[in-house]
């Protein structure tokens, strides 16, 4: 018959006891650490927002072929580019300058430029900032994708859904604070890593919830059980749970897992409810392009978003299809036919969720995301596509105190370079937290004895850009 021996039963009788008692050591400083981290999540200024929704574009959507209209790119068009750009792939050896194909128009009461193919979005031009002057620190897909969500390129770090669920809290006991919605039919590029807890527990990380069949995997048992008897099963596994835990006090791993039980057991009720779209109206089904084959996967995850937003959830995130691609927005080959089809699938529930957020009373406090990890270079790839381009790139925001009807920033005049109000990643991350209430400096998670923070910003140097929200910009005194 064999028997097992924990790690701190070994540490306890060998070597007298001198390993228990660094362990111990090393277990207080970190219990010390979990309370630290508990008191520093107060808000020091009044908040615009209390949620988010971040709507990932994967791919790299190109500015100048959809959001910076840019005339001289067209006038110069096969003409080689007096700078040679950063390339990322073969293809754009020649730099010559690629006019963009695709049409541009004005759209709202502010005279918004933006592509034809993006007639939604377009509707609601009034309600968004436009940032034209966004910039990345990479030029890979992974590294910059990972740097969007989290603030650095490198992996292992919180997303920024984990700082916001970590800093507000949640307002539904029944559901996540932090969740995530992707294409049933697969991942996009890099997949989990985009929604990682990182150093904080794992009840920070995000929750995938499915838009297609069961919502959450794994949540109900697989075969149906009595109220009563899963009522008495959920009593037992949480005495067992908590005599467990008192010999292991310290374990934050042991706590985030009985946390998720908690919360997946009570989720068997609430999650059904919030994701069930069975009693929206017709026109909201059709604003949101469900009655059509094209739009209706990434739609109905948008509506989603919605409906998890009015029942509390703090940050929401919404991917793209993974048709035609895992990385729907990356047009190497065709700037034209591969824009044209990935806005025909995404551009109606993008605009569907600002305008229905809105006219709930909802968009005044829920800030809105839509954005890719980088843009594409003035210059041709194999004649009509776009290689990756980490200097520039255009992003909008809407809601939240954030500017509406608002273009901020501009790049240079073929598209290659932010050069006016630049924006980088940390400085949205930066604004974002602003507008929840949070000094980016000051929203700290002490992690190996030092303070972190979601933009580093003795690094990145990060700033709150005034010029795309509403109202001061208010700093706590260092």
């Amino acid at each position: 018959m064999s028997s097992s021996i924990g790690r701190r039963h070994l540490l306890e009788t060998s070597a007298l006891g001198f390993g228990a008692m660094a362990l111990s050591a090393i277990n207080e400083h970190s219990h010390a650490d979990d309370r630290r981290n508990a008191d520093i999540r107060h808000r020091p200024f009044p908040a615009k927002a209390k949620s988010v929704v971040f709507m990932m574009q994967n791919g790299g959507p190109g500015q100048m072929d959809l959001f910076d209209p840019k005339p001289d790119l067209t006038k110069y068009d096969g003409n080689v580019h007096v700078e040679k750009v950063e390339m990322f792939q073969p293809g754009s050896e020649g730099n010559r300058l690629l006019g963009t194909p695709l049409k541009f128009r004005k759209y709202g009461d502010c005279g918004m430029e933006m592509a034809e193919i993006l007639p939604h979005i377009g509707s609601v031009a009034d309600e968004i900032c436009l940032i034209r002057s966004a910039w990345n620190y990479h030029n890979n897909h992974t590294e910059s994708l990972v740097s969007m969500n989290t603030g650095k390129i490198f992996q292992g770090r919180p997303a920024l859904g984990s700082w916001v669920s970590y800093a507000l809290g949640t307002e539904n006991q029944n559901l996540p604070a932090y969740i995530v919605l992707r294409d049933p039919d697969g991942y996009n590029t890099s997949g989990t890593l985009l929604w990682q807890n990182g150093f904080m527990p794992a009840h920070y990380r995000g929750t995938e919830v499915n838009t297609r069949g069961t919502p959450v995997l794994n949540l109900n048992p697989s075969r149906p059980v009595p109220a009563e008897i899963q009522a008495d099963n959920l009593k037992l596994l949480a005495k067992l749970n908590q005599r467990h835990q008192q010999h292991f006090t310290y374990e934050s791993a042991l706590d985030a897992r009985i946390r998720n039980y908690e919360l997946a057991a009570r989720m068997q009720l609430a999650a059904s409810d919030t994701l069930d779209i069975s009693g929206e109206t017709e026109t909201t089904r059709e604003m949101y392009g469900l009655n059509n084959e094209l739009t209706a996967g990434y739609g109905i995850r948008c509506l989603m978003a919605r409906r998890l937003i009015e029942s509390g959830v703090r940050f929401v995130q919404v991917f793209p299809p993974v048709q035609p691609g895992s990385q729907p927005w990356d047009s190497h080959g065709d700037v034209k036919t591969q824009n044209e089809k990935i806005c025909m699938r995404c551009d109606q529930g993008s605009a569907a969720l600002i305008r229905d957020l809105k006219q709930r009373g909802l968009l005044d406090s829920t800030i809105v995301i839509w954005t890719g990890e980088f843009g594409r270079l003035p210059v041709s790839q194999n004649g009509k596509g776009r290689d990756h381009n980490r200097n520039a790139f255009s992003l909008i925001v809407s809601g939240g105190g954030f500017k509406s009807g608002h273009i901020h920033g501009a790049t240079d005049e073929i598209g290659y370079r932010s050069v006016e109000d630049r924006v980088s990643v940390a400085d949205l991350h930066a604004t974002v937290l602003h507008q929840l209430g949070f000094d980016h400096n000051h929203l700290t998670y002490l992690h190996n004895g030092r303070p972190e923070t979601l933009t580093d910003s003795v690094v990145t140097n990060a700033r709150i850009v005034d010029g795309v929200i509403d109202g001061p910009v208010r700093i706590v005194p260092s």
